[in-house]
């Protein structure tokens, strides 16, 4: 059976529907950087999500070519997530999706070396016969941070961001986003499948200790 990141790592994928403070090691990704609107249609955004998936996918069925990858397993491909700021605020404001800058990413499995991934673009690039070099290998360590599921369209997300937050006040934390630590999103449904009610989308952000 396919090995499954959301069933191996629950406590990164399948959060409660109540805020929980979790420590999230290094993982290692796909990127593609953009900024505007996601929902333009064939905009940046969702030009990214067809670079990401196409470099995901060759990596995953990379068994059937003749670039073998060492410690490779069958696995099935973790979900898109994506991180967001906009300049001169603390997280997001969702009223102002034209002013997004973002990081869309896939996780990559461990055994995938960034010689693998360079080849990876390579062959996405040659079968798709289109332009794959905005992806990049991207390193990532959260570290400390507060997180929750939330079920519901992505526009109702401040309502879960404030109960975040609320947790936050309520055990002495408080956020830490910076240019390296972001609003950060996990993607579990596919939106395109899915009613907007019942979106599930885990919602990520950096924390510390607050200063006594």
């Amino acid at each position: 059976m396919a090995f499954d990141y959301k069933k191996e790592y629950k406590e990164f994928y399948l959060p409660k529907k109540t805020p929980g403070i979790i420590t999230v090691p290094k993982m290692n990704f796909i990127a593609v950087r953009g900024s505007g609107n996601p929902n333009q249609e064939d905009g940046d955004y969702q030009k990214a999500i067809g670079i990401l998936y196409a470099v995901a996918y060759t990596i995953r069925m990379s068994r059937k070519s003749n670039h073998l990858i060492e410690g490779w397993f069958d696995y099935v491909v973790p979900p898109l997530e994506g991180f967001w700021e906009q300049e001169g605020i603390q997280g997001v404001d969702y009223s102002r999706k034209e002013d997004f800058r973002w990081i869309s990413v896939i996780r990559l499995p461990d055994f995938v070396s960034e010689n693998d991934f360079e080849w990876a673009v390579q062959e996405a690039e040659r079968k798709k016969e289109q332009d794959f070099s905005k992806a990049e290998f991207l390193s990532l360590e959260e570290g400390l941070c507060v997180q929750c599921m939330h079920i519901g369209p992505y526009d109702d997300e401040p309502a879960t961001v404030e109960l975040m937050d609320r947790y936050l006040e309520e055990n002495g934390y408080e956020n830490d986003f910076s240019p390296d630590r972001q609003h950060h999103e996990i993607y579990l449904s596919d939106a395109r499948r899915t009613a907007p009610e019942k979106l599930k989308t885990v919602i990520r952000h950096p924390i510390r200790k607050k200063d006594r």
